[in-house]
């Protein structure tokens, strides 16, 4: 069974009216047709789907054999300044994936399979505009030097989304015409399809990286740790900015150890072209009670790692969310001691910024 055909086997397909008779839509109904399809009012609010608490026995299940077509509604790009200038409009959000430290089930009730959205045309107009508003970036910043960055994966993973339909690819396309701007998204799988659109310096990937023995217990359904790390080489080539995330640093007996051996592998594995061109970015781990409730039910020894109420505190986030995440002075010490570990391993690896 390949990689692709594991993450997807479709079943069944939610699909909003609108979309059906969409373009976009009509290609992702086509590429399953022993799909069951149902018809639903909103992608938002599917009873057997989002808030049922039953799901948690059935949550890889789901994100298997269940796919949501729909519309975007609303088109904005919002502001950010960390990873990029602006967060796209989404094309899709959910995921196929399972990674257990993952926020997009706390928006979505108890099971997240991908979302995908029909109208790429709107999307993608919206999107030409709003570049051309902004004009030449004239000052350099932590996202880029000289274009505007656009997130168009915070609530998916993009090279997974390209199994499903064609929206990444068309604005891999977009973004290769314009060159004030530039897309870019993180991701945990390994899809080589994408070595062949000729992106052109302006998408950037940012594969994201932790410890391999502890990305096989949490990061469940993704491309292993050190296939992400050969793919780097490769996408390079291919015309892609490539950059790592760190992330999430989480916090466990022996993880300097660990991170340790995983900046050597990533040293030991990139070649020169792309080593003159790679930045990170640092991220500590940030969990949530309701999830952490919720993987108890599906995953409880993920939280034996994620959730560590002696070394936590609570937060709350920008969203109104109840966080938890290492306590500030403690966090402040694990993140000087792995950015001087990071400096004597990969010094050639720029830090665009760290939390």
């Amino acid at each position: 069974m390949t990689n692709a055909h594991r993450l997807l086997q479709i079943r069944r397909i939610y699909v909003e009216p609108a979309a059906a008779l969409l373009p976009r839509g009509q290609q992702i109904l086509q590429r399953w047709p022993e799909a069951e399809v149902v018809e639903v009012a909103s992608h938002w609010r599917i009873p057997e789907l989002s808030g049922n608490e039953a799901n948690v026995d059935r949550w890889v299940r789901i994100k298997t054999e269940a796919l949501v077509v729909g519309v975007k509604k609303s088109l904005t790009a919002k502001p950010n300044g960390r990873s990029a200038d602006f967060i796209a409009p989404s094309t899709s959000n959910g995921c196929a994936m399972a990674c257990a430290y993952c926020y997009v089930p706390r928006h979505k009730g108890y099971s997240n399979p991908i979302t995908v959205f029909a109208n790429i045309e709107q999307i993608g107009g919206y999107l030409e505009r709003h570049v051309a508003r902004q004009g030449i970036k004239l000052e350099p910043n932590q996202c880029d030097d000289s274009a505007w960055v656009y997130d168009i994966g915070e609530n998916s993973d993009c090279s997974v989304d390209a199994l499903v339909s064609d929206n990444v690819q068309d604005l891999v396309n977009l973004y290769r015409e314009l060159p004030t701007a530039k897309l870019s998204f993180a991701t945990k799988y390994v899809n080589r399809d994408l070595l062949g659109w000729d992106p052109r310096q302006r998408t950037r990937i940012r594969f994201s990286l932790m410890p391999a023995p502890l990305a096989k217990s949490i990061d469940v359904r993704t491309s292993p740790v050190r296939e992400r790390i050969a793919a780097i080489n490769d996408f390079v080539e291919a015309g892609y900015e490539v950059h790592v995330n760190f992330s999430p640093v989480i916090v466990t007996d022996g993880w300097l150890d660990a991170w340790r051996e995983l900046f050597s592998q990533l040293d030991d594995a990139l070649n020169p072209a792309a080593k003159a061109q790679l930045a990170a970015e640092v991220i500590f781990l940030t969990h949530n009670e309701q999830l952490h409730e919720v993987n108890l039910g599906w995953h409880p020894r993920a939280e034996e790692v994620l959730w560590r109420p002696e070394l936590q505190e609570k937060k709350v986030s920008q969203n109104g969310f109840s966080n938890v995440r290492y306590r500030a002075g403690a966090k402040r010490r694990y993140l000087d001691d792995l950015l001087q570990l990071a400096q004597d391993i990969i010094p050639y690896c720029r830090i665009r910024y760290a939390f």
